[in-house]
């Protein structure tokens, strides 16, 4: 049986699978099975897939059902109880399975097993930060909070987490229903229930390509995970509170900037607007066009390399 099973669902990406597949291939430690699911491609994707020879790939296809739906049928074919997954567009650093094992062995009993990652735009790197986890080179441990350290950037991102086969089984996985959301809608739901181990060494790097950008027609036709479905959790959860209502910032933002003025009010209508800092609450003041002007500054300052967020 392999140490890990590494789950990278597959729709349309081409230009990006064979580079992320070698970031796999060419890990320090190799003991894993590679499962990718096609999920449905029409690209040319699966053939990039299939000029790779190597034993430790399997590959399934298919009916188009979403990511949520192709990681969850990757779980059920996983060998391993350690699953990490990998999205087909982004990279593995050579140590990042390294790194995972040595967390495990530190932490075996935890729910999310997690490293840090930088964003890629274009030929520029952004370091991801994270509240209140020690800077220290090199640092793991268990996050004492997983909502307040999460307030910048999550401690848990798709294609930098490991979670145990068990736990996926027993929480039920990506929620298939979710278009949008999927990920933190699980994070959230794991830990609620289990401690989180996490490492700040970077070992991921997340391809942001201009067709992962949210846009208005995926925005109004993406079915985004139930904000409201941990209002009970939130009443006696600060730091939860606080990590959905920033959130619910971020999509009623996305929602104001397609013109979905309705949708942006009843989510803003949710926020304690005292979990947002002064620039969110700026940024919720703003008219559709202003936000547009905005949005397009802190793209091409990100292409720059210049990390400009409004969660900093």
């Amino acid at each position: 049986m392999p140490y890990f099973s590494i789950i990278i669902p597959l729709f349309n990406k081409a230009k990006h699978i064979k580079h992320t597949l070698m970031s796999v291939l060419s890990q320090t430690f190799n003991d894993f099975e590679i499962i990718v699911v096609n999920d449905g491609s029409t690209d040319g994707s699966l053939a990039e897939v299939n000029s790779i020879q190597d034993g430790r790939i399997t590959v399934f296809t298919i009916e188009n059902q979403g990511v949520s739906n192709a990681r969850n049928y990757g779980i059920g074919k996983a060998k391993s109880d350690l699953i990490p997954f990998l999205d087909a567009d982004d990279l593995w650093k050579p140590n990042h399975l390294e790194n995972l094992k040595h967390l495990y062995e530190q932490f075996p009993d935890c729910g999310v097993y997690a490293a840090a990652y930088e964003f890629q735009f274009g030929t520029k790197k952004i370091a991801s930060l994270y509240y209140g986890v020690p800077k220290t080179e090199h640092w793991i441990g268990i996050v004492d909070d997983f909502f307040e350290s999460s307030t910048i950037n999550c401690i848990a991102y798709t294609s930098a987490v490991m979670i145990p086969k068990k736990v996926c089984e027993e929480l039920g996985g990506f929620n298939s229903n979710y278009t949008s959301g999927e990920d933190t809608d699980l994070w959230i739901r794991i830990a609620l229930k289990y401690p989180v181990a996490f490492t700040n060494s970077v070992s991921v790097i997340i391809h942001m390509t201009a067709e992962n950008q949210i846009t208005k027609t995926s925005i109004e036709t993406r079915k985004h995970f139930d904000l409201e479905k941990f209002i009970e959790e939130e009443r006696t959860n600060k730091t939860l509170k606080k990590y959905l209502d920033l959130n619910r910032f971020s999509i009623a933002i996305q929602h104001k900037i397609a013109g979905n003025h309705l949708i942006s009010k009843d989510i803003i209508n949710n926020i304690d607007t005292h979990n947002l800092n002064a620039k969110q609450r700026f940024l919720l003041q703003m008219n559709t066009q202003t936000l547009k002007t905005f949005i397009k500054i802190k793209d091409l300052l990100r292409k720059n390399g210049i990390g400009l967020s409004a969660f900093r």
